[in-house]
């Protein structure tokens, strides 16, 4: 795991290493244990290194082979480089190093662009071809690794974050009308490449990018998610087994491949509870776990350690767990908004950041429960959805939708309204081929589009804010590629997930499988009232809010006059959405942490 920078110039110039130093600098919190930079002509790269494989200097990035002709950025893991590695050997290939990153750059000379579709696992890499005087850039199939870059006449740069490629300047920070609108309609998600700044845009998951000295590039995709069902009908036993047999695997490769402990962030749900159950059936034995928890409210609880407490006795565990008062939410509010490479809305992001400060004491890489809920149906507006009648997008957007389009045009200011461009996305990727029925569509667009650009980016950012490396095993691919082609009763079935929890059974305790869903809950960013009003107030009423014009001010009276009542389909407070876009673009554009 790692943070990783670089520019390509078009216009014959060499890059500016002390514009690279700016933007290496910028990632240092992602990669603690080593700095590296490298030239060559028109291309420089930098890199900051979390050392998790191969603790050795011969892993140091970026990674240069002579021999070969090739440099390479890396950020990531590899689950399946130890058989990659022996294969490329059988071929004729020698290594310096112990390490999957060098496994990359031997497969990119042995297969060239096709290497990505042999590497299992999560990634953001860039290869700098000398002989062809070529980049190419990779994101993995689910976006796990976030990959960000900026395209002008003169260069192209990329970045692990925005604030990276801020830091180097000559950026359109100007509102993309588009993404402003995907961002305020589906909760945060604003699918690649566009970001909210025009300037700004990030890698598509599943997908390459090859960039030549004339500036002429190619993106091409190299996966696709099928969900239609296999030409033999399996019983909901012979489902259950192979989704079993499919989540150990992931599992105890995301547990084998690491020279450092893995611990589990155990939420007290259904997903991290099962993982503490794998790994102990893997053998694991003194098992890391850690929780978190908040204040509560009148209206919720602001914990789930009722529940994790059950894992933790029937496993014994070394549990961590962490109560964080309302008032250092509020004072760490600011460092989670820095973190953010993208505004998030999902209260949650403060609690992982939290949280992930109190694990990095302990262990560099944990396993977290992140994409269960989508790839096996585990949200209550799935089976709503299914219950609907009329055109896949009214299904969708009756129950997902933050607002509809009549109150987004309220909500802004005539120059960024626009046409309905949630509407018109959602409805062409809900109609991509290869999906039987109704919640098989839904299901692929969630994990190949809306779970990149939320919980996932989520996790990714507020962990690596800390060095702390995230592994979610439910995400691997040849689990999600078999889930998908599952019949949904056996998602929706059981109030949802219900393969996962027939699996369960047995292994985790009852109270854990059969409770209602929990939300990882900050209670104190959904019913504002008290200081957090407050500290909301002063954002939307500042004067850097009235001068930016993306607000009006009808829409932000109406929602300060009854902040507890304004929520989205989906629960989330509508005045936090507005305050959070706002102090993002405050801490991260307007300069206040440059």
């Amino acid at each position: 795991m790692c943070g990783i920078c670089g520019e390509l110039r078009f216009d014959g110039r060499a890059p500016d290493l002390g514009l690279l130093a700016r933007m290496t600098a910028r990632l240092a919190r992602r990669g603690p244990d080593h700095e590296g930079s490298y030239a060559d002509g028109p291309l420089a790269f930098g890199h900051r290194r979390l050392a998790v494989i191969d603790l050795s200097p011969h892993s140091n990035q970026p990674l240069v082979d002579q021999k070969l002709d090739l440099a390479l950025v890396f950020n990531g893991t590899i689950y399946n480089y130890p058989e990659l590695r022996e294969e490329l050997r059988a071929l004729g290939y020698t290594f310096f190093s112990n390490g999957d990153t060098e496994v990359i750059l031997k497969a990119y000379a042995a297969w060239g662009e096709a290497c990505v579709e042999r590497l299992h696992g999560m990634f953001a890499f860039a290869i700098w071809d000398m002989e062809r005087q070529r980049l190419f850039l990779a994101r993995d199939r689910f976006g796990i690794k976030p990959l960000y870059y900026s395209h002008s006449r003169n260069q192209f740069r990329f970045a692990s974050t925005s604030q990276s490629l801020l830091a180097a300047g000559d950026v359109d920070t100007d509102i993309d009308p588009v993404a402003l609108h995907h961002l305020f309609t589906l909760h945060a998600v604003v699918p690649a490449p566009r970001t909210v700044l025009r300037g700004v845009r990030k890698l598509e998951p599943g997908h390459t990018l090859t960039l030549d000295l004339d500036g002429k590039h190619t993106l091409r995709r190299y996966w696709r998610l099928k969900a239609t069902r296999p030409e033999r009908a399996l019983s909901e036993g012979e489902w259950t087994e192979a989704i079993h047999a499919a989540l150990r695997e992931a599992v105890r490769k995301r547990i084998q491949i690491a020279d450092v402990p893995v611990g589990v962030l155990l939420s007290g749900g259904l997903d991290s509870s099962l993982l503490v159950a794998l790994l102990a059936e893997a053998g694991v034995k003194d098992l890391l776990t850690f929780s978190v928890g908040f204040e509560d409210q009148p209206e919720e609880k602001g914990s789930e350690f009722e529940y994790s407490d059950q894992v933790v006795e029937r496993y014994a565990t070394r549990h961590h767990k962490y109560r964080i008062p309302n008032d250092e939410v509020l004072k760490r509010l600011p460092e989670a908004v820095d973190n953010m490479a993208e505004p998030m809305f999902g209260q949650d992001a403060v609690a992982f950041y939290l949280l992930s400060e109190q694990v990095s004491k302990s262990v560099k890489v944990v396993q977290s429960g992140q994409g269960a809920d989508e790839v096996f149906g585990g949200y209550f507006w799935y089976p709503r959805m299914a219950a609907e009648t009329g055109s896949d997008l009214d299904k969708f957007r009756v129950h997902y939708f933050d607002r509809d389009h009549a109150e987004f045009a309220d909500m802004l200011e005539p120059e960024l309204q626009g046409p309905d461009y949630t509407s018109a996305d959602i409805a062409a990727r809900l109609a991509e081929p290869d999906a039987d029925e109704y919640i098989d569509r839904v299901l692929r667009l969630d994990v190949t589009t809306l779970i990149v650009d939320d919980p996932v980016k989520r996790v990714d950012n507020m962990t690596m804010a800390w060095g702390l490396e995230a592994r979610v095993p439910f995400l691997d691919h040849h689990l999600v590629e078999l889930a998908a082609r599952m019949p949904p009763e056996y998602k929706l079935s059981s109030g949802g997930k219900h393969v996962l929890k027939r699996i369960a059974r047995g292994i985790v305790p009852d109270a854990v499988i059969d409770r209602p869903k929990g939300y990882f809950p900050v209670p104190a960013l959904k019913y504002v009232r008290g200081e957090f009003l407050e500290f909301m107030r002063a954002i939307v009423d500042s004067k850097a809010c009235r001068e930016r014009g993306i607000y009006q001010r009808s829409y932000v009276e109406r929602l300060l006059a009854d902040p507890e009542g304004q929520h989205t389909r989906i629960l989330g407070s509508k005045l936090w959405h507005l305050t959070l876009l706002e102090y993002w673009l405050q801490r991260n554009v307007d300069g206040s942490v440059f």
